[in-house]
């Protein structure tokens, strides 16, 4: 797969090249979503058909895949719909989305059965392939959305089977600790281990909960074209999390030499941002030393000249202390220290 990742938004991309892919798709369906049908399904039970819904979506949307699955050798193909939300911000509309791409692809399907054999949707024996609605979330917070198309109708609870209904498949990716990932024992798991992270340093926390031993048997028969996909998916993921282009890079190189047991040797993941931003605030915060050192320097010497002044001309040291409360805002007792310093 040679697709490069065509815009910023890091992990909406990175999420699309998961999931058009044969091998990591298959694991998905079957170690996470907990569905019987599917946990024997293959890569090469799997088509990806996206691109022949785009032009029906409202809008064409970088996180969202459509598969066929084909089961048991039957010939109704089963649908797979995911949506993915890589969003920090819940989406309350995704079940009513989800609805229309449902219908699109039925729509679809008939207009393909009856281009085959005219009249066979009216039928009775006819009968449309089940869609598996799947949302992918991996927010920090809880998604606390819709799952089910009645959330979203007024009367829904009034009208009851007179209105659709249907859940959404919701997989919350903050819901698996490192531990339950690594039961998985697949390439998708690391995938998910790094995209569950918020922050740079949490990434230097998976390298010492992830053994070496332990990636070297996940990648040890990967594909050379699925290593590079790990690569530049992390890759993305570490720019997203302002570490810097050099690291990533490094850490993306020892993905695609399959140097598993050095993966985290000497990873410091730090946000470059972050780092920048503190150093623009202890280099302000000392330029504010300067300016306020410098501003008591000259202050002090004010006070000095005044009070040298007023001894000159002859009045006496109430008159000093009065004008310096009055114009240098001292308390009466720093002006008599002044005065009495400077006299």
């Amino acid at each position: 797969m040679t697709e490069e990742l065509k815009n910023t938004r890091h992990r909406d991309s990175s999420s699309k090249i998961i999931f058009e892919d044969p091998i990591l798709c298959a694991q998905f369906l079957r170690g996470y979503l907990n569905i019987p049908l599917l946990k024997d399904v293959q890569p090469e039970d799997i088509e990806d058909v996206t691109e022949r819904y785009v032009h029906m979506f409202v809008e064409e949307r970088d996180s969202d895949v459509v598969k066929r699955v084909r089961l048991g050798g039957e010939k109704t193909p089963f649908y797979m719909v995911s949506l993915i939300e890589h969003k920090s911000n819940v989406d309350y509309n995704v079940v009513m989305q989800i609805f229309r791409y449902m219908a699109f692809i039925w729509e679809d399907y008939e207009k393909e059965a009856e281009k085959q054999t005219p009249g066979i949707s009216r039928t009775k024996g006819f009968r449309y392939p089940p869609i598996l609605p799947v949302v992918f979330y991996d927010g920090k917070e809880n998604w606390t959305a819709a799952t089910g198309l009645h959330e979203r109708v007024l009367l829904s609870d009034v009208l009851g089977r007179y209105i659709p209904d249907y859940q959404c498949l919701l997989m919350q990716l903050k819901d698996y600790s490192t531990a339950e990932l690594m039961e998985k024992k697949d390439e998708l798991s690391v995938l998910m281990m790094v995209t569950k992270l918020q922050k740079a340093a949490d990434f230097s926390e998976i390298g010492r909960e992830v053994s070496p031993a332990y990636l070297e048997e996940i990648f040890s028969g990967s594909p050379e074209y699925l290593l590079d996909i790990v690569a530049r998916v992390v890759e993305a993921l570490l720019t997203k999390l302002n570490v810097p282009d050099e690291e990533s890079a490094e850490f993306a190189g020892r993905i695609k030499e399959r140097h598993m047991g050095r993966l985290f040797e000497n990873f410091e993941g730090y946000d470059v941002q972050e780092v920048r931003r503190q150093t623009r605030e202890e280099v302000w915060k000392e330029a504010r030393k300067e300016v306020q050192e410098v501003q008591k320097e000259a202050r002090e010497e004010a006070v000095k000249k005044t009070v040298q002044m007023i001894r000159g001309i002859g009045l006496p040291e109430e008159t000093a202390v009065s004008q310096l409360m009055k114009y240098y805002d001292l308390t009466e007792a720093q002006a008599r220290e002044a005065v009495k310093l400077y006299w």
